[in-house]
């Protein structure tokens, strides 16, 4: 896990958002950007966090779409995910917020020693 500074200097610091309840996080999302390159200044690399306690209450699917519509404000046309293929409320999730499957990455995870499949969603912005 790394470090605050580290993570604050991989994220878009304009899109960022927390989920909070009764004082406690019970969600948050997160964009990277995909690349360095000029041409791919529109691309953002998307995580989420739901709480196992918040889950099924719509924390989630709010996060994601308040940062897909404020991305697309800021001028990003593509955000994309990477989900194991058995994450099926994570699945579920970004199919709700317009995200489409564009592909399969074979053994591109590591997990717990495991080598991982992982999907690859994207949204694309409207226009």
């Amino acid at each position: 896990m790394p470090g605050w500074e580290a993570w604050d200097a991989a994220h878009l610091p304009r899109h960022r958002l927390v989920a909070v309840d009764d004082g406690h996080v019970v969600g948050w999302v997160a964009l990277t950007a995909y690349s360095d390159r000029c041409c791919y200044e529109g691309v953002a690399d998307v995580s989420v966090y739901v709480a196992r306690e918040a889950r099924g209450r719509g924390v989630g699917r709010a996060l994601l779409e308040r940062v897909a519509v404020d991305s697309e404000r800021d001028g990003i046309w593509t955000l994309q995910a990477g989900v194991f293929p058995e994450n099926e409320a994570s699945l579920a999730l970004h199919r709700r917020c317009g995200f489409r499957l564009v592909g399969r990455r074979e053994r591109i995870g590591r997990l717990d020693g495991v080598w991982r499949d992982v999907l690859l969603l994207e949204r694309r912005a409207a226009g």
